[in-house]
């Protein structure tokens, strides 16, 4: 057996990796003469960033981690952009790369695809970047990489393979049966602080971050028995179910949350690193703590970032969740459930000004197709989204506003989060300036079948940056872009495409999309406001 046939038959038979993402190059092409034979999906993009969006997509779909076979040097480079934000959002990710031949590296020879040292550059954007120098070593170097994924907090893991190791010969394993890994839990001591806090509280506030996600029960009979309301991150959305009563959504940059937040006696933050994107999205540094504060993070550095701990705990998010759960037995009465709705009310989220335009897109997309996973790109309909949207469970909403705040995410990462679940539609959320980083994506969604719903905010350019530089006194450079034709475009690559002007012609559209193909809904912004009589 030589290293790339063992290294496709870790991923499948140890691993259960059932999908690849990657484009073949020459300084890979024996990986997939590993393939071959093997009960793994190969996925080709029409770009490496691509890859690494549609990899993150499956893997927030799915929890599983993505998986990319990425050539050396410009495969990288070209992918470090995605492994930016799957590090910045802990997304389990594995790229597997190529690299020059051992006796080459570090030398500066002008190979094909070198870099002075590509493990270095794409350290920064990973968990751990590995080379790999000894083919015997590759089981161990995987196993790393899933321990990361199962056991501590998630990211991109990067192992790259010499060229001239790909058909070296190994020694195949005794024993293809991954090892079996647990979590860490919180020290009994301290989960014993925390709900004696708890219990005392008169004004307790939750806080549950994406770290939440495999939790919901947990987190919502905890949350249900603290009688507290509670704050999701975008990645958490759904933890509690759609619309519970104690669920504030993902609204602690507005100030009706941050007066609650800032008046809570006791406040437990779980799996969250209480960040800029989801909690200070003005950027004011508003959102304040004044009572104690309780962490739970895996990660034991989050524990001392952002806001002032009193109790820091490290430790899975489910299993802390389940201890507090067996501490707080007997259900608390706080008014939380009012406190909540006297929060929503103060928002008035659905006559704000601010969020009109989009009140209707996602009461349509809810009222048409209420189990979509919604997966958006950094656009005007996603910004809204973030405050307006509730799931009915986690991992059916997640975009790149948040942390790294790429663009070109969401055509892609609807790619992967289709592919993860075809049992469920899957609706692109995206804007005529972000889906130009990718709309070459668009082929890959054609060839492979995928019955990705792409709903396009078309509103001429970057209309965040051109609301940016118009508060600023900035003059507009930069941001008026001329649009191709979307409609003509779609048609191009083979995919059907609509334009609609109203929720109604939306409504029509989506009620028409094809069942086994991509669809393009564009919605002309402008039409879209006058129908709703909202000012541009």
């Amino acid at each position: 057996m030589t290293c790339a046939e063992l290294l496709i038959r870790l991923l499948r038979e140890r691993y259960d990796v059932d999908t690849l993402f990657g484009i073949p190059g020459v300084h890979t092409v024996e990986l997939y003469r590993g393939l071959q034979g093997q009960a793994i999906r190969h996925v080709t993009p029409r770009h490496e960033q691509g890859a690494g969006f549609m990899a993150d997509g499956y893997a927030r779909a799915s929890g599983k981690p993505g998986v990319c076979l990425i050539i050396t040097g410009p495969g990288m480079t070209n992918i470090a952009t995605a492994m930016g934000q799957a590090l910045a959002d802990s997304v389990p990710m594995l790229v597997i790369s190529s690299v020059n031949r051992r006796d080459t590296l570090g030398r500066g020879q002008g190979r094909l695809h070198e870099l002075p040292s590509q493990q270095q550059t794409l350290s920064g954007v990973s968990r751990f970047s590995h080379t790999l120098l000894d083919p015997d070593a590759l089981p161990e170097v995987l196993a790393r990489a899933f321990a990361v994924f199962t056991s501590a907090r998630p990211g991109p893991v990067h192992i790259e393979i010499p060229i001239d190791l790909f058909a070296a010969p190994v020694t195949p394993p005794t024993n293809w049966q991954a090892p079996r890994l647990y979590r860490p839990a919180p020290n009994l001591d301290g989960i014993a602080q925390a709900a004696e806090w708890l219990r005392d509280a008169k004004r307790p506030l939750v806080l549950l971050g994406g770290g939440c996600v495999d939790a919901p029960e947990a987190a919502r009979q905890l949350v249900e028995r603290l009688d507290a309301p509670c704050a999701t991150t975008i990645n958490a959305k759904g933890l509690l179910g759609r619309d519970h009563p104690l669920d504030l959504g993902a609204n602690t940059a507005l100030p009706a949350v941050r007066q609650l937040a800032h008046d809570a006696d006791v406040i437990l933050a779980v799996g969250t690193e209480l960040g800029e994107t989801d909690y200070d999205v003005v950027f004011d540094d508003g959102f304040t703590l004044t009572g104690r504060l309780i962490r739970i993070d895996i990660d034991p550095e989050q524990l001392v970032r952002n806001q002032a701990t009193a109790l820091g705990l490290v430790g899975d998010a489910d299993s802390a969740l389940k201890m507090l759960l067996a501490q707080v037995q007997a259900p608390l009465s706080r008014d939380g459930a009012q406190r909540t709705r006297a929060a929503h009310e103060a928002l008035a989220l659905g006559s704000d000004p601010a969020f009109s335009t989009f009140v209707p897109l996602y009461d349509t997309l809810a009222k048409t197709l209420p189990e979509a996973i919604l997966v958006g790109d950094s656009t005007a309909p996603v910004y809204a989204g973030n405050h307006l949207v509730s799931q009915p469970e986690p991992r059916r909403y997640f975009n790149a506003s948040t942390g790294y705040g790429t663009l070109g995410y969401g055509l892609p990462a609807a790619l992967g989060a289709q592919l993860a679940r075809p049992d469920l539609p899957v609706i692109a959320l995206v804007g005529d300036g972000g889906v130009m980083f990718t709309l070459s994506e668009l082929a890959t969604a054609v060839e492979e079948r995928l019955p990705v719903v792409i709903v396009l905010w078309h509103n001429a350019g970057y209309e965040e940056i051109r609301r940016y530089m118009d508060a600023h006194g900035v003059p507009r450079l930069g941001v008026d872009l001329r649009a191709p034709d979307f409609q003509q475009l779609s048609v191009g690559f083979g995919c059907a495409a609509r334009r609609v002007g109203s929720p109604r012609e939306l409504a029509d559209a989506l009620a028409s999309r094809p069942g086994d193909a991509p669809y393009l809904i564009e919605i002309d912004a402008f039409a879209w406001q006058s129908s709703l009589g909202v000012a541009p």
